[in-house]
This record gives C-alpha cells, sequence and structure tokens, in this order.
C-alpha cells in the first residue's frame, strides 16, 4: 500500500528537478557564490543557493497548476509571499493552498557542512484562514552534499500514512526506506536538546536545556557522556531526526525569547516560520508527537510571518514524560509567548 494524492508525484518530480538544479550548483560554484547573500528578505535572509531553487520552482508549478485546479504558492522569494498559479486564477478559485521552503538548512549546505531539505505541504484552499493542521500532503526531499550519494525521499497524505525511499543521485536507482520514531522512554544516552541556533539568548537557551536533562537523568557522572546534542541548523532536518529514530526530543523555543531580549535592549532574532515545519504531518503519520511548549496542539497559519514555537519528541511515552518538565521549567525561568 503506498499514499494517493492528486499532487504527489508531480510534487516528488518537482523536488527531484530541484535536487538536481541545487546539486549541479554545489559542484560548480565555489563556496563563497553560493554563501553571498542574494536578498536580505523580511523573514530570512536569502543566499544566491537559494535562487537556483527558487528559479525551478515557479516554471515548473506554472505548467501544472491549471490541471489541479489552481494552487496558490506561498513560498520566499515571490512578489507578497504568495502567487496565484496559473497566471491570473484569482486565489479563492484556486483548489489547493501549497507553502513551500525550496531549501531548508541552507546555512549548512552552502558551506558543505550537511545536507539541507525541500519541504512542501498542501492543503486544501481554506482562504487566509487555512492552517498546518489543513495539511492534507507533505512531500519532504534530502539535497545531500556533493560528496554524498544517497538520499532520502519522504512523503505522507493525512490517513494514509508516510513513506519513504533512499536514492543513488549517481544512476537514479531507488530502494524502500523504513523509518521509525525511537521506541526508548527516556533521553539517557541518546540525543535531545533544546534549539539554540543562532546568537540572542542562547545563555538561556543552555541553562533550560541542562536544567531539564539534570531533572530526566540526574547531574553529570565523572567521565560519562550520558545524553548527547545535535544542533542541526534545519527544521525539516530536525523533524527528519525525530522520525527517523536518530533523536528523542527537539524543542525549538526562540519565539517565547523575545521578552527576554527586549530587556536586554535586543530585537528579536531569526526564528522558525511555517514553511520550516509545513512537512509535520510526515512526523506524526509516523508516531512523532509534535505540540507547543505550552502543552497545546502544534499548528500555525499558513503563511510566511508568523513565528513558530514547537516541541518535538520521538513517541507517546517521552511526551509524557519530558513536558510536564519542560513547561515547568519555562514557567521557572519566566519565558513568555511571544508571536509576531
Amino acid at each position: 500500500m503506498s499514499a494517493s494524492h492528486p499532487l504527489l508525484d508531480p510534487l516528488r518530480e518537482l523536488h527531484r528537478a530541484i535536487r538536481a538544479g541545487v546539486l549541479e550548483a554545489c559542484r560548480a560554484s565555489e563556496l563563497a557564490a553560493l554563501s553571498s547573500v542574494a536578498e536580505d528578505a523580511e523573514g530570512d535572509t536569502l543566499y544566491a543557493i537559494d535562487k537556483v531553487s527558487e528559479a525551478v520552482l515557479v516554471p515548473a508549478l506554472e505548467r501544472e497548476a491549471a490541471r489541479f485546479g489552481g494552487v496558490v504558492l506561498i513560498a520566499e522569494g515571490i512578489a507578497n509571499g504568495f502567487l496565484c498559479l496559473p497566471a491570473g486564477r484569482p486565489a479563492e478559485a484556486c483548489r489547493y493552498r501549497m507553502i513551500v521552503d525550496p531549501i531548508d538548512g541552507t546555512r549548512p549546505l552552502m558551506y558543505q557542512k550537511r545536507p539541507a531539505w525541500i519541504l512542501t505541504g498542501v492543503a486544501p484552499n481554506r482562504g487566509p484562514a487555512t492552517r498546518l493542521s489543513d495539511v492534507e500532503l507533505a512531500v519532504q526531499t534530502e539535497l545531500p552534499l556533493v560528496k554524498q550519494y544517497l538520499a532520502d525521499e519522504l512523503w505522507a497524505v493525512r490517513g494514509q500514512g508516510a513513506y519513504a525511499e533512499r536514492v543513488n543521485v549517481l544512476d537514479g536507482t531507488r530502494q524502500p526506506l523504513v523509518l521509525k520514531p525511537s521506541g526508548a522512554t527516556n533521553v539517557e544516552h541518546g540525543f535531545a536538546m533544546v534549539s539554540r541556533l543562532f546568537p540572542g539568548a542562547r545563555d538561556e537557551l543552555a541553562a533550560l536545556d541542562e536544567a531539564l536533562i539534570e531533572k530526566l537523568i540526574g547531574p553529570p557522572v565523572p567521565g560519562k557522556a550520558r545524553c548527547f546534542e545535535d544542533q542541526y541548523a534545519s527544521s525539516g532536518g530536525q523533524l527528519y531526526e525525530l522520525l527517523a529514530g536518530h533523536d528523542r526530543f527537539v524543542a525549538e523555543l526562540r519565539p517565547l525569547l523575545a521578552p527576554l531580549l527586549a530587556r536586554r535592549g535586543l530585537d528579536a532574532g531569526l526564528c522558525c516560520h511555517p514553511y520550516d515545519v509545513c512537512t509535520a504531518l510526515i512526523a506524526e503519520e509516523l508516531g512523532v508527537v509534535l505540540r507547543t511548549p505550552e502543552g497545546g496542539p502544534f499548528d500555525a497559519a499558513l503563511d510566511l510571518e508568523e513565528d513558530v514555537a514547537w516541541v518535538g519528541y520521538a513517541n507517546a511515552a517521552l511526551a509524557a514524560r519530558i513536558e510536564p518538565l519542560l513547561i515547568a521549567e519555562l514557567a521557572r525561568r519566566g519565558f513568555g509567548r511571544s508571536v509576531r
């Protein structure tokens, strides 16, 4: 059995085309060229490598959009943040809303440190009220390093499960891939972390992380490393690490730091946005538990602006164990919710 959706095969082909273009650019270009700033957009800085994927995205969707009833494309790098396809069709006359991050994990990829991901979520068009919880199809494709010949492709349709293949990008051969989140009930001898990727209050996030892990496994033991962390600068990558069984717990708390930063006389920095987590459906279909830091259901508007805080637990047992401790620690430290 496999998932079925009218846009599944076209989107997988689109992702492969973007992957081919980005890989070719990485092979042909110097690191300095790929990492040059192309556009300092409001939501995030766009680098030269981002423009490679955008050049493939819109023309490919334009060719397919009419036969699927029209698409409202939501993505950085296009005017006003959204585009109705085919051109000229009113937004209310489009069947789908599609949110895309053509490269999630630009920074590690452009320096050839770690793979990035193409992320796409498709929802029925409910106008501006459309949310991540409406996403019915998610497709996530690995953008490998130049020296890497295998890349993973993942997809899910709501209620139909999640699926994956591992592809040899040199010869195109592919094999089914079984991905399974960790079944561990504690974080000891596993990867678990509070994400703290960029400057600005990293000290507070690290202190919270230390306090939380100590409550879970106790104080450090001389000469032992009993819990590990992996600061992967890609929200899609973080989701992958959870659903693949590599990580047990990830907390993305940056939107909660705005009041603290304001007290320090600093502006809020870059936060996770809905397009960074638009493939959350894949993780959820595999059993990963996604929640807000306050313990509520995970959701967000299908737009480019909302600052998204989220917590991922590899399974329900870990959620039940960690979430009350995290909520208490956030309250003790006075971290408040701030959404622009």
